[in-house]
């Protein structure tokens, strides 16, 4: 059960680059799955019902310099943010995607490594917070999300993976990182079963 002075909300990488028209991702497959999982809208209704119930909300992006200049091409994923120029500091590719609201309060964090927690102060701020609980949600599932939650889970924290919250190419990847490489690593919730728990649905 999450106790809501006890949990906070991890969005990932919700960035046009990943999952708008005309992003350097669009060509994957990720907008239309993104659009599929209705992934921006069930992410700004767990961000509102967050605010309400006084969840801290953490927007973690993965922000690169021009030319990508040192992230390092020593892994397939981090060659091709190279190549294709994605995600650039202070690009529109990097800004944050349209229904996705980052409110004053939230906290904003920025890497350039696949997991939340590596190159950022989101354990100590967790901690400080007293949080016991991550709900985790955006993209990508197999990569970004995936690592984070593994993540999570060493550093000690219940981990909840929300199902239509998070999104990546194509239903096959999403299927093997929601189904088999994620089994006993997080919790697997809808949105409107994480709403439900924290009264806020709208059934």
């Amino acid at each position: 059960m999450l106790e809501k002075d006890k949990t906070a909300l991890l969005v990932i990488d919700m960035q046009n680059d990943n999952i708008s028209i005309g992003g350097k991702s669009e060509k994957s497959g990720a907008v239309e799955h993104a659009q599929k999982q209705h992934v921006v809208e069930h992410i700004s209704s767990l961000i509102n019902a967050a605010h309400k119930n006084n969840i801290p909300v953490f927007h973690n992006q993965f922000v690169v310099k021009k030319h990508a200049a040192g992230v390092g091409i020593n892994a397939p994923i981090f060659k091709s943010i190279t190549k294709i120029g994605s995600v650039v500091e202070d690009s529109w590719g990097a800004a944050t995607v349209d229904g996705i609201d980052i409110s004053p309060e939230d906290f904003v964090l920025k890497r350039t490594r696949m997991s939340a927690f590596n190159g950022t102060q989101l354990d100590i701020l967790l901690k400080n917070l007293g949080i016991t609980n991550v709900i985790i949600t955006g993209v990508w599932t197999n990569m970004a999300v995936e690592h984070t939650a593994r993540d999570a889970a060493d550093y000690g924290y219940n981990v909840t993976i929300v199902t239509d919250g998070t999104a990546t190419i194509n239903d096959e990847w999403q299927n093997v990182a929601m189904n088999y490489a994620m089994n006993n690593i997080a919790t697997k919730m809808s949105t409107k079963e994480i709403l439900n728990i924290l009264g806020e649905s709208n059934e």
